[in-house]
């Protein structure tokens, strides 16, 4: 394969957005919007530990400061090997501060001429809508947090299942000595959608929901306004962060 075949394609128009929301005081998300190496990424800090905001903003710093080598091979383990220093560092930075845990969630989509890659850790998702049907591309890794639930329980179109703590997390960055990411492997075809968010989005904006958006032909300016808008309008009791990539046709 030449290193031509393997460069991101610039064909796709991507916007993103955070905020703080009605009753969080500060906002633990971070997000990065990088059309130029063909990678986004939303973070969403352990709310309830210790500096969820310096985590989340040093893993989308971090992946900032990566050059897209050739291969799409060596781009995602330049990815993993990121995410596993920074575990390594908010490991060590916790023992320095003598707290039990400075963590955080990621998400990450990765574009390729061929394909598209979503790789993540905790329960900040990616979402894929193609041929009018949006599904969750990543798995919540939580307890307590059915993933696709409407899809099966024809739940109310409006808003997700009630959250008590929003589930519990069984892996984050930071949390354990070993770091483990997922991928997995998603379509490429023009006009397909992608959607990044921490779960302040799923809070409050239900899949059904999310998909009518979608259906909507929207712009990802425009799209991503009205996630906001209905997002904030029902209280936003989260930090509300989404990326929303849609590829060109």
């Amino acid at each position: 394969m030449t290193a031509a075949a393997d460069a991101p394609a610039t064909d796709c128009r991507s916007c993103g957005r955070t905020d703080t929301g009605h009753v969080r005081s500060r906002n633990e998300d971070a997000l990065l919007v990088r059309d130029d190496l063909g990678l986004w990424a939303v973070a969403d800090g352990l709310g309830g530990h210790a500096a969820g905001d310096y985590a989340s903003q040093m893993i989308v710093e971090r992946l900032g400061r990566l050059q897209r080598p050739a291969r799409i091979e060596d781009f995602v383990e330049a990815i993993e090997d990121t995410l596993e220093a920074v575990n390594a560092e908010l490991r060590r930075t916790a023992r320095a501060r003598g707290v039990d845990l400075i963590g955080s969630t990621v998400a990450v989509l990765v574009q390729h001429h061929d394909y598209m890659l979503c790789g993540w850790v905790g329960d900040s998702r990616v979402y894929c809508f193609e041929d009018g049907r949006l599904r969750q591309a990543t798995r919540d890794h939580a307890h307590g947090v059915d993933n696709g639930w409407q899809a099966e329980t024809g739940g109310d179109a409006r808003r997700p299942p009630p959250q008590p703590g929003g589930g519990v997390l069984t892996r984050a960055v930071g949390a354990e000595e070993q770091l483990y990411i997922d991928w997995v492997v998603a379509t490429r075809r023009p006009g397909v959608q992608f959607l990044l968010c921490s779960d302040g989005v799923n809070k409050e904006i239900g899949d059904r929901e999310l998909e009518a958006l979608f259906r909507a032909d929207l712009t990802p300016p425009e799209l991503i306004g009205r996630l906001f808008d209905t997002a904030l309008a029902r209280g936003a009791r989260d930090n509300v962060t989404a990326v929303v990539v849609r590829l060109a046709g």
